[in-house]
């Protein structure tokens, strides 16, 4: 089991890299998180909801995502709520102490998803929360100490140095633990920037300190890009792709939301050479970029008075007044719409709210959520029933539905054929159904990682650059494959950073 001192240290991304290591030797290995809190989440082949980590997780691992590798997901919905979905499928919303009252219900499921996942693959690598120190939760907690000690699963501890404090953070997470602290077998150190040697003492002694060997210290890489777990880095703000691109860049600017949910749809354009990504509530980044997205959010109603409140509202509809593509995904689609009903209260107070009015269409939030793998054809006729530059077809695409709106009005972009299925009885669900819109230059979807597709993402990047004036590109960038070669890099980094042989003896049960 991976524990942290603290979110955010790198714990989700050890077990993917860590996976990969195992499957690399011929493992059958598989993550488990019993509980994510995260506004990233994926949908499997079933149709249940997962935490994003999880499904890059069993990507590492080459095995299919499955709601067992997390039972439990909460999806924050504003300040003190959050949407409970368990085995997958939306339970209830329910504040902080409503939850904890559920905690025998959440235990029940955890268990349950472990003794499932478990006995189909050699190797389970779980991934704690936050940190297993926070002592007025650990009667209640269902993700650290609780199931370590329900699987007697070694602890390795990860501490983030880029953060400051970390010894302090190692020593203190044991001598809050007391009993539970035997759990925890060694250490690992997260985002080390500069010379090794300096840190050498230290490592000597906190192992005297603590009885606790540091297995290694994992060099400060900036970003591999690597899926991140639920907050955008900031590295990610100014990465330049691979360097390697002279001519001019197209800027893409996705609307920094509050509640902005799914931010990994974009990540493939961190691989294309000619574009920049950023993330951003500037006036003059929306104004002069050369697409404009509107993401996923999991409060559509707050973020869209958010944008109406701080006059971003007037700088995207200046953008499309322009000329200036602008895209919604999701969330992003609903505010493009004339209007958007939450009769039954599911997002906040307001019952109806004018959307930009940049789309002919209206939504209606319902209390039943779509959660659904698809296939996508551009319905004939529209802009995205072009070939590629090189003649390859972009008709069919690939992704998945996370959505509680059912939008009507000017809908028919693409023909979706949606699959899902009962996840008690395994009943397969197939469903064709209309979704999107376009309107001159806008255009909305409720399709999460459309920008996957090759051919789609390159023919929507040479639109933008015939607008510019600048020459189509030929060359197709495969995401997959270079989303896999990141993960292979980030796997050979932890094998020259970490005691490989200590981790091994821990997972076969022979010590350290």
């Amino acid at each position: 089991m991976i524990q942290g001192t603290g979110s955010g240290v790198g714990k989700s991304l050890i077990v993917a890299g860590l996976c990969r290591i195992f499957r690399d030797q011929g493992i059958n290995v598989a993550p488990f998180k019993a509980q994510n809190m995260a506004l990233n989440s994926f949908i499997t082949k079933e149709g249940g909801e997962i935490g994003r980590a999880q499904a890059y997780q069993a990507e590492a691992a080459r095995v299919e995502p499955s709601v067992d590798m997390n039972p439990v997901l909460l999806k924050a919905t504003g300040e003190a709520g959050c949407q409970v979905i368990l085995n997958g499928k939306v339970h209830a919303e329910m504040g902080a102490r409503e939850y904890y009252a559920f905690k025998q219900h959440a235990w029940q499921a955890v268990t349950e998803a472990y003794e499932r996942l478990s006995k189909l693959h050699e190797v389970i690598i779980i991934e704690g929360a936050g940190s297993p120190a926070e002592i007025n939760l650990s009667n209640d907690e269902v993700v650290n100490m609780s199931v370590a000690r329900h699987v007697q699963a070694p602890v390795i501890l990860v501490g983030d140095i880029d953060k400051g404090g970390v010894f302090a953070s190692l020593y203190g997470t044991i001598a809050l633990l007391d009993r539970d602290a035997d759990y925890i077998k060694a250490f690992i150190i997260n985002k080390f920037r500069g010379d090794l040697t300096i840190l050498q003492p230290g490592l000597e002694m906190i192992r005297e300190k603590t009885n606790r060997p540091v297995l290694g210290v994992i060099p400060f890489r900036g970003d591999l890009g690597l899926h991140e777990e639920d907050g955008i880095p900031l590295e990610r703000l100014w990465w330049s792709n691979n360097g390697k691109f002279l001519g001019p860049k197209l800027k893409i600017v996705v609307v920094r939301l509050r509640y902005i949910s799914n931010f990994t749809d974009f990540d493939p354009f961190l691989y294309e050479p000619d574009t920049e990504l950023i993330y951003s509530l500037s006036d003059a980044d929306i104004e002069h970029a050369d697409l404009v997205i509107i993401p996923g959010s999991k409060n559509t109603v707050q973020d869209l008075l958010f944008l109406r409140e701080s006059g971003i509202e007037g700088s995207i509809k200046r953008a499309a007044a322009k000329g200036i593509p602008v895209v919604g995904v999701c969330g992003g689609y609903q505010m493009l719409g004339r209007k958007l009903f939450d009769p039954h209260g599911i997002e906040s107070a307001h019952r109806e709210v004018d959307g930009l009015e940049l789309l002919d269409i209206e939504t209606v939030l319902e209390k039943t959520k779509v959660t659904a793998q698809v296939e996508a054809a551009a319905v004939q006729g529209s802009k995205f029933g072009a070939q590629s530059s090189e003649g390859k077809s972009n008709k069919t695409l690939k992704g998945y539905e996370i959505h509680m709106g059912r939008t009507t009005g000017d809908v028919g972009l693409f023909t979706l054929r949606r699959t899902s299925s009962d996840l008690e009885s395994g009943t397969l669900n197939v469903e064709l159904v209309s979704d999107g819109s376009a309107k001159e230059n806008v255009w909305g979807t409720y399709i999460h990682g459309i920008f996957d597709n090759d051919l789609f993402r390159r023919s929507l990047i040479n639109s933008l650059r015939t607008k510019r004036g600048l020459a189509v590109t030929v060359e197709v960038v495969d995401f997959e494959k270079a989303r896999d070669q990141a993960l292979d890099r980030w796997a050979g980094l932890l094998r020259e950073s970490l005691d490989m042989r200590y981790i091994g003896g821990l997972v076969s049960g022979k010590g350290g």
